[in-house]
Order: structure tokens, then C-alpha cells, then sequence
């Protein structure tokens, strides 16, 4: 009777511990999906998304000043750079501004440009309708491509605020270099020993 009731209770445990690993396996395996959906919830996923915009009417009788500005991480070796580093806007007006990137490696790169505005609260008030930032961006070992990002300033920006800027970091997405160009590193490094 003890080996039966030993049995039992192991044939039991094992039935709990296969039920509590599918669901640690699902829980896991539903991560992101639910991390996604709180960012989007909460609206910490609003940076790959165009903006609504609710009033197209342009006020002619204020103008504020757009400034752009863009970098790159150091050890990239990219050169992004607005085309027009300032522009003046009427609020409501839509506008197209152009950024160029050159890649004068010899290795091929997935990025995302992440945007940042000052002043910071600006950024309420820009409403992008398209933008090279909503999307991964693959860059050819040395290319030069231009990107843009289509944009309207709220009318409701406050009065006070004159000039805004509106800036582009682009970072390296880790782990793409493709497999060819890192063959090609290796190559040269031993070539060069």
C-alpha cells in the first residue's frame, strides 16, 4: 500500500509540475505581445506610429521656427545630417523636411532613428504624418540615402514657444550586420596579421 500511495503521489506531483512548465511555456511565449500592447496602452509606443490630426487650418498670423538637428552614435561612423537645418512654419501648415545619411563603411546595417524635441513638451504638439523613424531603416555599406519626415505643428502649440527643435538620433541595431561583411572583417583582420 505505501509503494501504491508513493507512486500515486509521484504520478500526481509530476501531472502538477507539467501543468505549471506549460504555463511558465505560455506566459513566456506571450510576453511580447502583451509588452507591445501595454506600451501601446500606456503610449510608450507611440514612436513607430503616424500622428491624427484633428485641425488642418493654418494660422498665417504666427510663425515658429523650426530647427533640425541629427546624430549618430560614435562608433558607427555614419554621417546623418539635416538638408534645411532651420525652417520658418506657420502652425497647422504641413511640412517636409529632408535628412541625408551616408554610410561610408563597408558593412551593411539595420537602424532606427529615435526622435527627441526641445523644448521637450514641444513634442505634443508636432504631429508627424510620415517619418523614416516609424521604420527600420537597412543601410548599404557605402550608400547616401535621404530620408524625410512629413510633419504639421499643432495650432494649439503655446504662444510662447517660438522655435522648436526636432532631432533624430540613429542607432545601430545590434546583431544585423550581414553575414557577408562580417566574413569580410574577419578576412581582413587575419589578412592584416
Amino acid at each position: 500500500m505505501k509503494a501504491t500511495e508513493l507512486k500515486n503521489q509521484n504520478s500526481h506531483m509530476l501531472r502538477k509540475l507539467v501543468v505549471v512548465a506549460l504555463i511558465m511555456f505560455a506566459f513566456g511565449y506571450a510576453l511580447v505581445p502583451l509588452y507591445k500592447k501595454i506600451c501601446e496602452v500606456t503610449g510608450v509606443y507611440d514612436l513607430i506610429k503616424p500622428d491624427e490630426i484633428v485641425n488642418t487650418q493654418i494660422d498665417e498670423s504666427r510663425m515658429v521656427v523650426m530647427e533640425f538637428d541629427a546624430n549618430t552614435r560614435s562608433e558607427i561612423g555614419w554621417n546623418l545630417a539635416p538638408v534645411d537645418i532651420r525652417m520658418n512654419v506657420h502652425p497647422g501648415e504641413l511640412v517636409h523636411a529632408t535628412f541625408k545619411l551616408t554610410n561610408p563603411t563597408d558593412t551593411t546595417f539595420d537602424a532606427q532613428a529615435i526622435p527627441s524635441y526641445g523644448p521637450q513638451h514641444a513634442a505634443q504638439y508636432v504631429k508627424k504624418l510620415e517619418c523614416f523613424c516609424f521604420t527600420q531603416q537597412t543601410i548599404n555599406a557605402g550608400e547616401t540615402r535621404e530620408f524625410s519626415v512629413v510633419f504639421v505643428i499643432d495650432p494649439s502649440l503655446p504662444s510662447d514657444v517660438g522655435t522648436v527643435t526636432l532631432s533624430y538620433t540613429m542607432f545601430e541595431i545590434e546583431g544585423t550586420k550581414t553575414l557577408e561583411n562580417q566574413a569580410l572583417d574577419i578576412d581582413l583582420q587575419d589578412f592584416k596579421s
